[in-house]
């Protein structure tokens, strides 16, 4: 009987060991996705709405096909305007790829957030101070073309300690 139980006890062991190697291994492809990652270009002239951003593929092995960007007006505070997602403007991607990032290529987009604002607080320059927005990008998954996958960015808010200004990531 002791060696029956040694036996049972040996194959839970063993498929443990098994399921803990294949979440590994699950969790060793999942680090290797793709992830977009943005930035935002200095803020010179006009509104802190109008700023180009910049959309980058970290990744060494593999490309963002099918990217899509969409911009979030998380919340501006004390104004009432809820959470709104909104498609990117002017998506520019680099010579010969149209819709999709390679490893290490970077695209540029705008958001159009004056348009959804409203002209009367839009000219307000507290109000981009006021608010936090964030990237959503949609993009198929690498290997498995079928497949999409969505990736939300940190929040940003524009940051005015920084010479000249720019929408920068919360610490």
């Amino acid at each position: 009987m002791v060696r029956g139980g040694l036996r049972s006890a040996r194959q839970l062991v063993m498929a443990l060991v098994v399921l803990a190697l294949l979440a590994g291994i699950a969790l060793g492809i999942w680090s290797l996705r793709p992830t977009p990652s943005y930035s935002s270009e200095d803020l010179t002239a006009g509104s802190p709405f109008d700023v180009t951003f910049r959309v980058e593929n970290k990744s060494p092995w593999f490309a963002l096909a099918n990217l899509k960007i969409s911009c979030v007006l998380a919340h501006v505070r004390a104004s009432g305007i809820p959470p709104t997602l909104i498609g990117a403007n002017d998506v520019r991607f680099q010579a010969g790829n149209g819709s999709g990032l390679e490893p290490g290529q970077s695209a540029t987009f705008t958001c159009p957030f004056r348009t959804l604002i409203g002209h009367p607080i839009n000219d307000d320059p507290a109000v981009a101070q006021r608010s936090e927005i964030y990237f959503r990008g949609e993009y198929d998954v690498p290997l498995l073309g079928s497949l999409r996958m969505s990736d939300n960015s940190v929040p940003f808010f524009l940051n005015t300690r920084v010479l000249p200004p720019r929408w920068t990531s919360k610490p």
